[in-house]
């Protein structure tokens, strides 16, 4: 039996057993019976509320119900299932040999760093659009949640068979640009930036390198890009294309979607502008895409660009915003339907605020007034693998804070030194043994069902897992489930290392060689989790 068809085993025995008992309302494929891991497991391995579901409508007890489909699932003698029970009002819990455990570690060696690896994604082509920071200043702390979310998912999305592109959209158009320009040529010549100008610290250090005679808008421009884009780079942040709005606008492509549009018959002029009817597709009014002075509202560029996306082969488009866009999503996706294209292939994902602390107070960020922390400082101050893990560890979708005090502790309380000391222990193991003249074994000649310590099974437990993380948090554009499996992981690490020694003369021979093979598994796992969220895996810390 294949390692990874346990739980298929069970589902396909429980569809199976309610067939015998003759119940309606039956799922119509094993793979529609609900299993769950216990969060406690005492209560087993995995669950089902099948007899819960399905007893009401029949008109059963879902405890006799669950006693029924007990006894047939004991006759069906299920490999690798040691014990089946009924709990609570009538849940069946499936106790497992460690069987299925130590075959899982087989998987994971022979799969390497492609163990999690899934088809889920079919080859769909998604394209990724994050950080889109104006070039008008460095990326900074605020940028990084997105940054760091961005190219997390897209690693994510890739694991799970996606074909994925990265993807940086520079807002170079508008008067932001031009504001940008005359505070560097103020700067420049001694003077205060102009009422409304870009007053940060940062203006002045870059006005100080702006040669003489040059254009400040261009010279800014391509200053600020590069900084952008070497910045991004050391956080581990790479794109596969920097999209320019300038360039949109000079091919003629905004025009041509406006044309598009009309031909569409879901634009009108009205009182002197030209209108989307986005109301026709769930949005609360229609938009202006032509102001009555002929000037582009900044949606029909938008429009133009995720147009640009579509035509481009790119059949999912996912675009991660700031908390300040989240009125501008129904409008996009009625843009995008008025372009023939079904609203669910934009999806808009939307990262709430952080709010940095140093010393129990907050840190503000604000990239006009000048009181700003750099994404490059930041890196500096705490390293680019604890900015990514750190703003990994919740869903973007609620509130962070941020104790950058933490972030560089080297204690147990910092999630990013207690996951990197998991790895740089598990490291320590071939080193040490070298050192002390042990040899592995080939796994193929170790017996691993010596492994029955609890916390040897809470390694492998975790090491099941990854998989399935890997498709919901592909599922749910959710990296931060891999971030919990690693540090669940590492949890478990920890406490094997400290009750299950390898390398003590005291551990017998046989025992040593499974744990070593144990530890090399997990080392994997560990390896493949980190480099899904874009962190580094050191040998030592």
């Amino acid at each position: 039996m294949p390692v990874d068809s346990v739980e298929n085993t069970i589902r396909t025995a429980v569809a199976t057993a309610l067939g015998e008992v003759g119940l309606e309302g039956l799922p119509s494929r094993p793979a529609e019976v609900h299993l769950e891991r216990p969060a406690n497991p005492d209560h087993g391995d995995f669950s089902t509320n099948v007899a819960l579901a399905l007893a009401k409508r029949n008109g059963r007890n879902p405890r006799e119900l669950a006693a029924e489909l007990v006894g047939l699932l004991e006759a069906a003698d299920l490999a690798h299932v040691e014990g089946i029970e009924i709990a609570g009002p009538g849940f069946v819990n499936f106790r497992l040999a460690p069987t299925w455990l130590h075959e899982r570690i087989g998987l994971v060696v022979a799969e390497g760093s492609g163990y999690g690896r899934s088809g889920m994604g079919g080859g769909r082509r998604v394209l990724v659009e994050f950080v889109s920071a104006n070039p008008t200043g460095p990326v900074h702390a605020g940028h990084a949640r997105g940054a760091t979310y961005g190219d997390a998912l897209a690693r994510v999305l890739e694991f799970a068979g996606f074909e994925v592109g990265r993807e940086f959209y520079i807002n170079d158009r508008g008067v932001q640009m031009k504001t940008y320009a005359d505070s560097l040529a103020a700067r420049a010549a001694g003077e205060d930036p102009p009422e409304g100008g870009y007053m940060g610290a940062y203006i002045s250090e870059w006005a100080s390198e702006m040669p003489e005679g040059a254009d400040p808008l261009e010279w800014g421009y391509e200053f600020a890009l590069a900084e952008q884009r070497r910045v991004l780079g050391a956080l581990n942040v790479e794109f596969d294309r920097w999209f320019s709005e300038r360039d949109m606008v000079a091919t003629g492509a905004i025009e041509t979607t406006l044309e598009d549009l009309r031909d569409r018959g879901v634009v009108e002029d009205r009182d002197g502008a030209v209108w989307l009817r986005s109301t026709d597709y769930g949005d609360d009014k229609d938009r202006v895409l032509v102001k009555s002075d002929g000037e582009f509202t900044y949606l029909l560029p938008d429009i133009a660009y995720h147009r640009d996306k579509f035509s481009r082969g790119w059949q999912l488009l996912v675009n991660v915003w700031g908390a300040d866009h989240h009125g501008y999503v129904p409008r996009m996706k009625a843009a995008v339907q008025s372009l023939g294209h079904d609203p669910d292939d934009l999806e808009v994902v939307i990262t709430q605020l952080v709010r940095l602390e140093r010393e129990g107070s907050e840190v503000k960020i604000s990239k006009r007034s000048g009181d700003l922390v750099t994404l490059e400082e930041l890196i500096d101050e705490v390293g680019a693998d604890a900015v990514r893990l750190t703003y990994l560890l919740q869903s973007v979708d609620s509130p962070q804070t941020v104790d950058l005090d933490l972030i560089v502790a080297q204690s147990n309380e910092n999630p990013v030194f207690y996951v990197q000391m998991a790895n740089a222990r598990l490291n320590s193991i071939d080193r040490v043994a070298t050192e002390r003249g042990f040899e592995r074994l080939p796994l193929a000649g170790v017996d691993l069902s010596v492994l029955t310590h609890e916390r040897e099974l809470a390694v492998m437990r975790v090491l099941h897992e990854l998989p399935a993380v890997v498709e919901l948090a592909a599922r749910e554009r959710a990296p931060h489930k891999v971030t919990t499996w690693v540090r669940e992981l590492a949890g478990a690490v920890h406490g094997f290392y400290h009750d299950c020694p390898i390398l003590s003369p005291d551990t017998p021979e046989e025992l040593r060689q499974a744990r070593w093979w144990l530890a090399e598994s997990a080392r994997i796992g560990l390896r493949v989790g980190l480099d899904l969220l874009g962190v580094s895996a050191p040998e030592a810390m």
